[in-house]
């Protein structure tokens, strides 16, 4: 029975019963830091236990935890992950678990909720449309204006396009984080809020999209140096978040080398565009009319 932040394993604490091969009743507590078997730690945990000793009961198949907790604050709506599993713990290792769901316990109304939705899926949803709005298709629209302003004005059409669609995929992983947030009450205001940050500033790209003026206008130079810096900056805290996302919210290696391998793929793609454009640029500075010359002869 784990005592949860967000609903997930990872990170909680946990009160683990079981009865061994002699009989024995054992009960221990445990820090769930990961999900391989050396991070799931005995006798380590954030649960308050008090001075009465936690006993296990067994009655034919089902088995009782019993184990007394004194938190500082009232607890309100809390998740409980509880898991079961039918191997015996070897020198109190725990193998991996056989089945497990989340429960929400409202303790200030003392009633008991199955979650009605799978907020494991929900988490791997959120992230699944944060990398690809905000760590695929935003920074792919934003290549477009830099790298094929010749292709006028097809470079523009692309880019509103990549923008929009961007823009609304992580719109939609915000909001599926705002229900996340409703649901389990997780206490992360860091990634909570450089992704409204990062969602304000999307917005106001959008708004400038409307607001954008003519070529001739004076105010244009103005403008596109507000619009490019201010998409630069949502992408560099969008990509912040991601990260950090995948940090708390304890994702395995795959995730953490998925992000990695797609960020190196944008940044060198950057790097060798960067560099055509450098070559293309020093090419036309040095290519001279052959018409002309410095000294000329009468």
């Amino acid at each position: 029975m784990g005592f949860s932040k967000d609903g997930m394993m990872v990170g909680s604490s946990a009160m683990v019963g079981w009865i061994n091969t002699k009989g024995h009743a054992r009960i221990k507590q445990y820090y769930l830091q990961g999900s391989k078997q050396g991070q799931v730690i005995p006798d380590k945990g954030e649960l308050p236990l008090t001075g009465v000793p936690a006993s296990v009961g067994l009655d034919g198949e089902m088995i009782y935890l019993a184990f007394q907790l004194k938190f500082q604050t009232q607890l309100a709506r809390q998740p409980i992950v509880l898991a079961f599993g039918s191997s015996y713990p070897k020198n109190s290792h725990l193998s991996e678990h056989e089945d497990k769901t989340t429960i929400m316990f409202d303790f200030s109304a003392g009633s008991v909720s199955v979650a009605s939705t799978d907020i494991g899926q929900m988490k791997k949803n959120h992230g699944i449309l944060g990398i690809i709005g905000w760590g695929l298709i935003l920074p792919i629209g934003a290549l477009f204006p830099r790298y094929l302003k010749h292709k006028e004005p097809l470079w523009y059409y692309v880019h509103s396009v990549f923008q929009f669609v961007g823009f609304c995929i992580g719109l939609a992983g915000v909001v599926l984080g705002r229900r996340l947030y409703n649901i389990i009450q997780a206490d992360f205001p860091t990634h909570r809020g450089i992704g409204i940050f990062a969602l304000v500033l999307s917005i106001l790209q959008i708004l400038a999209f409307f607001l954008r003026p003519n070529k001739e206008a004076k105010i244009r130079k103005s403008w596109n140096v507000y619009h490019h810096w201010v998409g630069r900056i949502a992408l560099f805290f969008g990509a912040l978040n991601i990260v950090l996302g995948i940090h708390i919210g304890g994702a395995g290696s795959d995730w953490k080398i998925g992000y990695g391998f797609l960020l190196g793929v944008i940044i060198v793609a950057v790097i060798v565009l960067e560099s055509m454009a450098w070559m293309r640029r020093s090419k036309k500075t040095t290519t001279m009319d052959p018409s002309f010359q410095m000294n000329p002869v009468e």
